[in-house]
């Protein structure tokens, strides 16, 4: 796997130099295999103590707009705020739509303060960006390259008629939020898909889950979430704000936060990337480098692995010590997955500097998926990265690429792949390590720390059981 980081430079550095030492302003239902938060809250926070005199801020990177936004009514406020939202008409949420609230009510997609209006829509649907306004009526440009919108029926529609202000309600039927001075218009789907995946091919995941099934209408507004969102499902506690990650970074005095997305286990040669990014922030000469581990929470396809395995498994590579817990933050991010490909990596680095994330881990064909018809992949790997260096309003990033990670069959682990002999290597695919699980076969030795292998087994293991009842039972 080909990676490349992506490196924001503090603003009163004018260039990046590799020499420079010194940095002054650096559909099956399961029984859970995750019963507990294993990834504990001493260990995801504990720290070094430092001399409380000499505070690094971690916020590097400014967010979009310069202000984070946070959209989650002050506490003394909820009950006028219900109270006023039982009287106005409702709008249902899907579970994907509540995923897509908890996202915006946080400031990941700072600075949007709500569902899309139909400028914004256009402007993130052909531009990937939006333009920030000012006295003059123009502005800076911030990225903003996947469309966040709420779909409605007709029959919504006509009971929403003229109002200004509509509630809305999740899918267990209580009012989670107030979207204001709305505003409905039409949803082109065929137009959306195609400009946001380049392909209209039946069998794109989130289309089919999302789209296809929603409204011909989008409606947009300014959105007021009465508390903030909750899953209950045992990981909230990891489920950090970017304000709580900021937060966390200072008080951790980070001098740099790199930030490492994946929606698969963490395996050794993950690790092995994340480490050696450290080690290179290290040489350039930051004292206290952060990884943040930022696994994707919400929607993902069926045969991904699901969200409470990935998070069982993230705990056993910690305890076992692939990566160190005292300079690792584990939090979960709650965005739903595209499978977009170059344009969803955009979204992806936007929300982490937002976040307050510095440098940026992306990988070989980041947030794609093989072609829903043909057997090739639907974008080309390397794409996802070079648009990345181009990307409107992802100026302030700049890539770093790294060696191609396999695994050395003469050194029994993941290495960086070493051309003059190449016959060494094994590559090992995401598909093919999920293969393995499911069949009981184990991986190379160093492929993955025992205690994360195990997870793993025992969730397919466990899934075959669920699946074989459900062929009894039918």
């Amino acid at each position: 796997m080909s990676l490349t980081i992506k490196l924001r430079i503090a603003p009163t550095i004018s260039h990046f130099d590799l020499n420079r030492k010194t940095q002054k302003n650096p559909i099956i239902s399961r029984t859970p295999i995750y019963h507990s938060n294993k990834l504990s809250t001493s260990l995801l926070f504990r720290t070094k103590k430092m001399a409380a005199s000499h505070v690094i801020k971690s916020s590097l990177i400014e967010p979009d707009g310069g202000v984070l936004i946070d959209l989650v009514v002050p506490e003394n406020q909820r009950e006028l705020k219900a109270s006023q939202a039982e009287g106005m008409e409702k709008v249902q949420l899907t579970k994907i739509d509540l995923e897509w609230v908890h996202v915006i009510s946080e400031g990941w997609a700072s600075p949007l303060k709500g569902f899309m209006r139909e400028d914004e829509y256009l402007q993130s649907l052909h531009f990937n960006s939006l333009r920030m306004k000012n006295d003059d009526g123009y502005g800076s440009i911030v990225n903003m390259s996947l469309p966040i919108v709420l779909a409605i029926d007709d029959a919504t529609k006509e009971k929403i008629g003229g109002a200004n202000d509509v509630a809305l309600v999740g899918p267990d039927q209580k009012i989670v939020a107030i979207l204001r001075s709305i505003e409905i218009y039409k949803h082109n789907k065929e137009e959306r898909i195609a400009r946001t995946w380049g392909t209209i091919a039946p069998g794109l995941p989130y289309v089919e889950e999302v789209i296809t099934p929603s409204g011909n209408w989008l409606i947009g507004g300014d959105l007021e979430v009465l508390s903030p969102i909750k899953y209950n499902d045992g990981l909230d506690n990891y489920r950090l704000s970017p304000k709580q990650l900021r937060k966390e970074f200072d008080r951790r005095q980070a001098d740099a936060v790199f930030a490492f997305q994946l929606r698969n286990p963490v395996h050794n040669g993950h690790a092995l990337l994340m480490n050696d990014t450290r080690r290179r922030l290290l040489d350039m000469g930051y004292k206290n480098p952060i990884l943040l581990l930022h696994p994707l929470g919400g929607y993902t396809k069926a045969d991904d692995v699901p969200l409470d395995v990935r998070m069982e498994q993230h705990s056993k590579v910690l305890e076992d010590g692939v990566l160190d817990p005292e300079t690792t933050i584990v939090s979960i991010f709650p965005s739903p997955m595209h499978y977009a490909g170059p344009t969803e990596v955009q979204w992806h680095a936007k929300a982490r500097i937002n976040a307050g994330a510095n440098f940026y881990i992306v990988g070989r064909d980041p947030a794609g998926m093989g072609h829903p018809t043909e057997k090739r992949d639907l974008y080309d790997p390397d794409h996802g990265k070079k648009v990345l260096s181009m990307a409107p309003g992802l100026e302030k990033l700049n890539i770093l690429p790294f060696r191609v990670a396999a695994y050395d069959t003469v050194a029994k682990q993941m290495a960086f792949f070493d051309p003059s002999r190449a016959k060494d290597f094994l590559f090992i695919s995401g598909t093919k390590m999920r293969t393995f699980a499911r069949t009981g076969e184990s991986p190379p030795n160093g492929f993955m720390c025992p205690g994360g292998w195990d997870v793993l087994v025992k969730y397919y293991a466990s899934l075959q059981t669920e699946e074989a009842k459900a062929t009894v039972s039918a």
